[in-house]
């Protein structure tokens, strides 16, 4: 959990701010899982910091939730792409994608259980970015990204605007 924790602060994930009557308050908790290794084994025990967003309250703590995915056509269609042309293939999964989105609107959540901060122990958390469970981190997140990518000269598919292409004098890249 510390190391979760940390990771959080380190973040910029939240602000500790004053509690008012005023704010919806967002709880939180604490999920716990096991990793396990091919043979079975026990890898590690992993903690993540989860919002519950049911206490969320629309037009408050959110507006838009839509994000959107890409199309399985979409997928189809760049793989046999790849397969005709011969291109090579990569994967990615980044890490924690969901604590990159920064937050537009206001959500306040009581502070995570087992970490209340000891000079303001009824201070809550400003969530400057989203977090898992919060109705709006998939969309925050996907706006963060595109921002991103589209500053690095990438393109976005007017068909499937979860594709994004980038062509540098005839090299390709889709994403």
């Amino acid at each position: 959990m510390s190391a979760e924790f940390d990771a959080l602060l380190r973040n910029g994930t939240w602000d500790l701010v004053p509690s008012h009557p005023t704010q919806n308050l967002v709880g939180c908790k604490w999920i716990f899982r096991t990793k396990y290794l091919p043979n079975g084994s026990i890898d590690r025990y992993k903690a993540r910091l989860v919002a519950k967003g049911f206490h969320q309250r629309s037009g408050v703590d959110y507006s838009e939730t839509f994000s959107p995915v890409i199309k399985p056509t979409t997928v189809r269609l760049v793989l046999s792409l790849a397969v005709n042309q011969g291109w090579s293939l990569r994967q990615l999964d980044v890490n924690n994608a969901f604590l990159q989105g920064t937050l537009t609107e206001d959500v306040f959540m009581s502070q995570p259980p087992g970490f209340i901060d000891r000079d303001h122990p009824h201070h809550v958390c400003k969530l400057r970015k989203a977090i898992y469970g919060l109705k709006q981190a998939p969309r925050a997140r996907y706006h963060e990204l595109r921002q991103f990518l589209l500053q690095f000269g990438f393109i976005n598919s007017i068909v499937d605007t979860s594709l994004f292409i980038f062509n540098n004098h005839g090299t390709i890249l889709y994403l």
